[in-house]
This record gives C-alpha cells, sequence and structure tokens, in this order.
C-alpha cells in the first residue's frame, strides 16, 4: 500500500502563535488520519518540522511502517534538509531534525517531496484550524 501525507507548519509572527497540520491518504484517497495542533509561540520552521514528526508518529502507531509512504510538503527547507541536500544550521531545528530521521529510519520506504503552496490546502487549513482557535 501506497501512503501520501501532506504536512504544514504556520506560524502567526516568526516566531508567533504556531501550529501544524496534516492529513495522510491511503492509496484509493481513503483519508488516514488528520493532524491539527497548537503549538506554541514558535518558528514557522519549527512548525513544519514538527508537522512531519507528528505524522510520522501517526504513521508508527498506526502500524504503516511497513508501507511506502510520501511525504509531501510545501516547505523547501524542511524538504531540503531531510534529504540532505541542505544544511541543518539553525540550534533549535538541529534537534527536530535529528528526531524526523530517526522516526523516518523506522520505516521501510520513505520518500520526501517539495510541492506548491496551493497543492497543501487540506494541511495548511488543519494548521490555521489550530491557531484559529486560540484567544
Amino acid at each position: 500500500m501506497s501512503i501520501k501525507v501532506y504536512t504544514d507548519g504556520a506560524s502567526r509572527g516568526n516566531p508567533g502563535k504556531a501550529a501544524l497540520g496534516a492529513v495522510a491518504y491511503d492509496e484509493d484517497g481513503k483519508v488516514l488520519f488528520e493532524l491539527s495542533e497548537y503549538l506554541g509561540i514558535e518558528t514557522n520552521n519549527y512548525a513544519e518540522y514538527k508537522a512531519a514528526i507528528e505524522a510520522f508518529r501517526k504513521l508508527k502507531d498506526l502500524g504503516k511502517s511497513r508501507e511506502s509512504i510520501e511525504l509531501l510538503a510545501d516547505s523547501k527547507l524542511l524538504i531540503e534538509q531531510i534529504k540532505g541536500n541542505w544544511k541543518v544550521k539553525h540550534p533549535n531545528i538541529k534537534p527536530l531534525f535529528a528526531e524526523l530521521k530517526n522516526l523516518v529510519s523506522g520505516f521501510k520506504e520513505v520518500s520526501f517531496r517539495h510541492i506548491a503552496r496551493d497543492k497543501n490546502k487540506k494541511a495548511d487549513a488543519l494548521a490555521n484550524r489550530a491557531l484559529d482557535k486560540q484567544p
């Protein structure tokens, strides 16, 4: 089975109120899960990483580590860093990068793809839903 996971992080202000959004679909287009979580005051890059981390945690909890996973995100920074094309320099991102790499290593087959923002509307909406619930 092939699973597509769309993730997005949002920060209103940078840093500012931040949240993550993620949605996963099976190969038939059925939603496996949606995530929408407020993160507190963080940067957009922090939120992007947390979205990917929480998505892989959920996949692991659902027993999907033997599946083919494609993570799609509109954060070029996240995608290029996790693919090893760009260095991780920021001290707040280094532990998130390590956590994500560790999680991904427990999966059989994982790929990462950068997508345009307009192709990531559901994950963006989930992140913004969490932000909109904050006072």
